[in-house]
């Protein structure tokens, strides 16, 4: 997405060689703007794959998922990463380690909000080692759902998460393929 490159190539900052940081348009502040077309190239991708449901954990995909919601005409389920008391009955939980945060969550999908009537898109904005969308893919799982792929914003290409879940067979279609970066010359992408 070429829209989506341009706008890293201007507004993203790199820092060291693996942390990108598109907190201004992305993740933090959050031009709507762009995520209408994300949305809507999100559609173009998965257009006839009967999604009902997408899946995102919070925080940072809930924005993107919301949007792209909008164009599929379905509700947007988020994974907790810590249980409140509003919180009730049974749940998928799994084990999500955040490249980010470097620590591990417990994450939660109430079981009423997922089950073997749906086919699930997840979004999330990026993917690094895969771990947090391996979370997912558990939490669709155990709900029975039939997962229609995953929709990425931005894709690590370098760390192996995207590979790995592609040779298990999982769509992943990232938007933005990140091939190289560093702090002196920027983002390199493939495609």
């Amino acid at each position: 997405m070429e829209l989506l490159k341009r706008r890293i190539q201007q507004d993203g900052t790199v820092k060291g060689n693996d942390v990108l940081k598109v907190d201004s348009f992305l993740n933090h502040q959050m031009d709507i703007a762009l995520f209408e077309e994300i949305g809507k190239e999100f559609l173009r991708r998965f257009e006839g794959c009967g999604v009902n449901k997408i899946l995102t954990i919070e925080a940072s995909g809930i924005g993107i998922a919301c949007i792209t919601a909008q164009f599929f005409r379905c509700p947007v389920v988020f994974a907790k990463k810590s249980q409140t008391k509003n919180i009730a009955g049974d749940l998928y939980t799994t084990k999500v380690e955040s490249f980010t945060h470097g620590r591990v969550y417990d994450v939660i999908v109430s079981q009423k909000f997922l089950g073997r009537s749906d086919k699930v898109l997840i979004i999330d904005d990026f993917l690094a080692n895969g771990a947090a969308l391996e979370g997912l893919i558990d939490l669709v799982h155990q709900s029975g759902a039939q997962l229609a792929g995953a929709g990425i914003v931005i894709e690590k290409a370098f760390q192996p998460g995207g590979d790995r879940l592609r040779a298990k067979g999982v769509r992943v279609e990232s938007l933005a393929r990140v091939k190289s970066m560093c702090e002196e010359t920027g983002v390199e992408f493939l495609d």
